[in-house]
């Protein structure tokens, strides 16, 4: 049976650079649009493709410009070079856009308007078109021409403060959450238009923010916080509503024990050998453990430092507690379960050392649309010839 993906006849003209935008086009790639990434030439293309080491090197032992960091959301994208500050290449944009459902882009909010590349100029001549726009503050607001980096919409967010050992500096989420997140919201916020369009004719704006989105992320914390008036404090790593929720130091590893529910924690002492503990009236229910965490942490915290980290995972299991591993990066990766899963992939690359490249894979499971890997990420403007000798072939996108 032929299957062709969700999007498959969408097309994207990405305008995007870094982790926020192509994350988002990366996914639309995934479940089948065709995504053209727009890059500049005389910079070298994405601002990323020079973050590394590591790169991939090519097959002739040197290094290209495919940094893993740039090959980590730029799979299912066809590299066109283009001068956007040129006249040539802003015509170049604009008869591309005449070919694309979306436009999505990253630039500084009203960079886009001296090129006549803007949502407003864009939208004129196409009514259908669905333009997404991602900053780090949003297009309005006494922040938002204020550049946007994940750093800073982590600062300024709140997320820092709640990350950390408690009495520790706070601490960034150790991969850049924020422009990840921001770009799975933008591609919700893409594909809901889509939907609107298909049923209306109509195409629309979309303004995404990094600040906006992280705020959203926020949470039980950020409701925590305007319900009671008290600001979440860093607990490192406790949770903030349910006790013990948290990693536990092993005698040879780290453990984490997710006691979800009274009964959960009963099982959890008889396991460890101080059962009755389960029945004092501080312990007693999830309430009572979070205003006596302190004294209670105390009391565990030997128990499972005693353990193995194996022997730990074992007793839970069998008592039915949630356990499991803190995995470094390489174990994680190399577990059944990845496996099993496939969220560890390889894509022909023959120009590179060894002719493929490793990647994370989709965590979608579709059973009709699945995701598909049909391009490994490209070589900076390698599509150019081919999507631009392609232009004056196609017809103006119909969105009726």
């Amino acid at each position: 049976m032929d299957v062709t993906g969700a999007l498959d006849g969408i097309t994207i003209l990405d305008l995007t650079r870094i982790l926020a935008g192509p994350t988002c086009t990366q996914l639309l790639g995934d479940l089948g649009a065709d995504v053209i990434k727009i890059e500049n030439p005389a910079g070298g293309g994405d601002d990323t493709r020079a973050w590394g080491p590591p790169y991939v090197m090519g097959s002739d032992g040197e290094p290209t410009d495919l940094s893993a960091y740039f090959m980590s959301s730029n799979r299912n994208k066809r590299s066109v070079a283009v001068d956007i500050a040129s006249a040539e290449g802003q015509a170049t944009i604009r008869a591309l856009a005449t070919k694309a459902d979306v436009v999505i882009e990253n630039f500084k909010p009203g960079g886009l308007a001296k090129y006549g590349l803007d949502h407003e100029s864009m939208l004129k001549a196409q009514p259908g078109l669905v333009y997404c726009s991602i900053s780090g503050f949003g297009q309005t607001g006494p922040h938002a021409a204020k550049p946007g980096y994940d750093l800073m919409a982590q600062g300024f967010g709140g997320i820092m403060s709640l990350t950390g050992e408690p009495e520790g500096m706070p601490m960034k989420v150790g991969v850049a959450v924020a422009d990840v997140v921001c770009g799975m919201y933008a591609t919700v916020g893409i594909l809901a238009a889509l939907r609107h369009r298909e049923r209306t004719g109509e195409g629309q704006y979309i303004d995404v923010a990094l600040v906006d989105t992280q705020i959203a992320w926020l949470i039980n914390e950020g409701a925590n916080y305007l319900a009671s008036g008290k600001v979440p404090v860093r607990r490192g790593n406790g949770h903030p509503n349910i006790v013990p929720y948290q990693v536990f130091a092993a005698l040879d590893g780290h453990v984490i024990v997710a006691v979800g529910n009274d009964g959960q924690f009963r099982r959890c002492c008889e396991a460890l050998g101080v059962g009755g503990l389960a029945d004092v009236p501080d312990y007693a229910t999830n309430p009572a453990r979070a205003v006596n965490r302190e004294a209670l942490l105390a009391t565990l915290t030997p128990l499972f430092r005693a353990r193995p980290m194996a022997e730990v995972i074992a007793v839970m299991e069998a008592a039915g507690v949630p356990v499991g591993p803190v995995n470094r990066i390489d174990q994680a990766l190399a577990s059944d379960q990845v496996a099993a899963r496939e969220m560890v992939i390889e894509m022909a690359r023959p120009d590179v050392a060894g002719g493929v490249v490793r990647l994370l894979g989709n965590p979608l499971k579709l059973t009709r649309t699945p995701v598909s890997y049909r391009r490994a990420p490209p070589r900076c403007g390698e599509d150019t010839v081919e999507v631009l000798g392609a232009l004056a072939l196609l017809g103006p996108r119909d969105f009726a």
